[in-house]
């Protein structure tokens, strides 16, 4: 990772938190005390910003420079909220087209799926603000540019965001493999929002349970499921099917 793509310090940190710059995560060394961190603590409570203790060691490898024990990670878009976009999206005359990520930590695989998003037209890329995947440099480079293209919702509460969307009049599907109907057999016509999981677990039962369809894409072979990136392709283009917006 360059060094221009992260802040070190924790002055540095504080002062980018209090100037509203967009941060992916910041890592702190474990056993950090002292005044300093407890004015970057109190600097982060008005913020949704994760934080993780780690070994020294770790921070280390990102730079020998004086860090002080603590490495903030730019973000390389400013993300946006979910309950902006919809609303803008109808102001236009527009049928929201959302993608949902549930969990996602692939790096590449995220990357693929904003391409794909970006070359069919989904009208922006929702993901939870803790444990998943972000924008960041991998990413955007992944994607040939998309993420810096299609809005990024950066959400405090997938569930919440999921529930403002079916409030808003968009239907929200998700795949699993534990879904009795085939991906066809939705209608996707409407304002829809699509919701894919992480490999090794899928949609969490939380948000499945809240969810207006649940489809699954057909196996034939023996690998237990497509790569998510694939499967996400599947659901976006039998959408654009349905739309008639194929050329």
């Amino acid at each position: 990772m360059k060094e221009k793509e992260m802040i070190f310090g924790i002055r540095a940190v504080i002062e980018a938190i209090e100037a509203g710059k967009e941060i992916d995560k910041i890592i702190v060394k474990r056993e950090l005390q002292g005044d300093l961190f407890r004015e970057l603590t109190a600097a982060l409570e008005s913020h949704d910003i994760p934080v993780q203790r780690v070994p020294v060691e770790r921070i280390d490898r990102y730079t020998r420079k004086n860090h002080q024990g603590v490495i903030a990670f730019l973000s390389a878009v400013t993300y946006e909220k979910i309950e902006d976009i919809i609303p803008f999206l109808y102001e236009q005359g527009k049928s929201p087209f959302i993608l949902v990520l549930d969990g996602l930590t692939d790096v590449r695989n995220f990357g693929a799926i904003a391409r794909t998003c970006e070359v069919a037209g989904v009208d922006a890329i929702v993901i939870p603000a803790r444990g998943s995947v972000t924008v960041n440099a991998d990413a955007v480079k992944t994607s040939a540019g998309a993420l810096m293209k299609i809005p990024v919702c950066k959400q405090n509460s997938l569930t919440e965001a999921i529930h403002f969307l079916k409030n808003s009049g968009v239907k929200v599907v998700a795949a699993t493999e534990r879904a009795a109907q085939s991906y066809t057999e939705v209608d996707y016509t409407g304002p829809i929002a699509i919701v894919m999981g992480a490999e090794d677990v899928g949609v969490s039962n939380d948000n499945l349970r809240i969810c207006d369809e649940l489809v699954k894409i057909p196996q034939f072979g023996t690998i237990g499921s497509l790569n998510v990136s694939v499967a996400a392709g599947v659901l976006i283009y039998e959408s654009i099917r349905q739309k008639g917006l194929n050329a």
